[in-house]
C-alpha cells in the first residue's frame, strides 16, 4: 500500500464519537481547516498552532457543513482527541507534560491553550498535505466520508465579519455583542484586534513612529486596548491604539497616558539610558489614523488618566 493509501484510509476512518447516532464532525473539519491553513500559506512548517485564523477557519467550515443541531462546535476536543489517530502528536509547554498523561482528557478551549504548545502530523502525513495533488486528494476524502461531497466555498467569514464589527461598530453595540462571546470567540476576536490597529496605524508606533518592515511577516508593533478587554469587552478600534512593545508596557503600566489633545503625558520616574528615552515623548503629538472615526476615544483616554491618576 502507498503512502497515499494508507492516510486516505485513517481519514476515511477516524476515530469519531457515534453515541449520538450519527459521526461527530469535529476531527474532519479540523483536519480541513488545517489543510485550507496550508493551502493558503498560514501554515509552513510541521508545527500546527492554535492561532485564531485557524479557530476562525474551523468555526466557518462549521457552520457551512454541520447543520445537525446534536452537535456543538468545539474546538478543542477534535485538537486535543485527534492523537488518538495515530498521525496527530501533541507537544505541551514545559512542565506540562504531566496533564497528557492524567486521567481526564483537556475538555475547554483555555485548557487547551494553557497546556498545549503545537501539534505536529505524521512527517510522511505532512509531505503529502503540503503537496497539491495529494492534499486535494485527502481533502476530497474527508468531503466524500463524512459530508455527502458537500462543497466548501467560505474561508474568511468569520474573520471578515469580525473586522467589519471591530472598525466600525460603536463601543455600546460591540459590548452588547460581546455578552455572548465564549472562549474561542474572544481569542479570534483578539487575534483580529491585534492585526486592524497595527494596520490603521499603517503598521507605526504611535508615539515614537518607529515602523519594520520585514519579509518574515514578524510584527513588531502592538495593538494596545487602552481599557483592557477583561474590563471593557470592547475590541472596537477606539479601544485601541499601537505602540511599540516598551511603550505598550509603559502605556498598560500608567508610566504615560495621552491627554484630550492627542499628546504624550508622563508620569515622574528615572530613566539611565537617554538613548531609548520615554521621556523624550512627552508633550508630542501621537499619530492619528487617516479616518477620524478611527481616532483613539476620549472618554477611553480619560478613563486611562484618571486610573493612573494622571488628573
Amino acid at each position: 500500500m502507498t503512502a497515499l493509501g494508507k492516510f486516505i484510509g485513517k481519514f476515511s476512518r477516524l476515530r469519531v464519537d457515534r453515541s449520538k447516532g450519527a459521526p461527530a464532525p469535529h476531527k474532519p473539519i479540523l483536519l480541513l481547516s488545517i489543510i485550507t491553513e496550508i493551502e493558503k500559506g498560514n501554515i509552513t512548517g510541521n508545527k500546527i498552532y492554535i492561532t485564531p485564523e485557524l479557530v476562525a477557519q474551523f468555526k466557518d467550515y462549521w457552520h457551512q457543513l454541520v447543520d445537525n443541531p446534536i452537535f456543538s462546535s468545539n474546538f478543542s476536543l477534535p485538537f486535543y482527541h485527534l492523537k488518538s489517530d495515530g498521525f496527530w502528536f501533541l507537544n505541551t509547554f514545559v512542565g506540562k507534560e504531566i496533564l497528557l498523561t492524567s486521567s481526564h482528557s483537556i475538555k475547554s478551549f483555555g485548557q487547551l491553550k494553557d497546556v498545549i504548545d503545537f501539534a505536529s502530523f505524521d512527517e510522511t502525513l505532512y509531505q503529502l498535505l503540503i503537496t497539491a495533488n495529494t492534499r486535494e486528494l485527502l481533502q476530497n476524502t474527508l468531503l466524500d466520508v463524512y459530508f455527502n461531497n458537500a462543497g466548501i466555498f467560505e474561508s474568511n467569514k468569520i474573520i471578515a465579519e469580525i473586522s467589519n464589527q471591530i472598525l466600525h461598530d460603536s463601543a455600546a453595540i460591540y459590548k452588547t455583542r460581546a455578552e455572548q462571546f465564549d472562549e474561542e470567540e474572544v481569542f479570534v476576536r483578539g487575534g483580529v484586534f491585534k492585526k486592524e490597529i497595527p494596520r490603521i496605524y499603517n503598521h507605526t508606533c504611535c508615539i515614537s513612529g518607529m515602523r519594520i518592515i520585514t519579509n518574515d511577516s514578524i510584527q513588531m508593533i502592538d495593538a494596545c486596548h487602552i481599557i483592557p478587554f477583561s474590563e471593557s469587552h470592547d475590541d472596537t478600534i477606539c479601544n485601541g491604539i499601537s505602540l511599540c512593545p516598551n511603550l505598550h508596557r509603559a502605556f498598560d503600566r500608567g508610566l504615560i497616558s495621552i491627554d484630550d489633545n492627542y499628546k504624550v503625558l508622563i508620569k515622574a520616574f528615572t530613566e539611565d539610558n537617554a538613548v531609548y528615552s520615554i521621556k523624550q515623548f512627552e508633550g508630542k503629538q501621537i499619530l492619528l489614523p487617516s479616518t477620524k472615526d478611527y481616532y483613539p476615544s476620549q472618554t477611553n483616554l480619560s478613563l486611562h488618566r484618571k486610573r493612573f491618576k494622571y488628573c
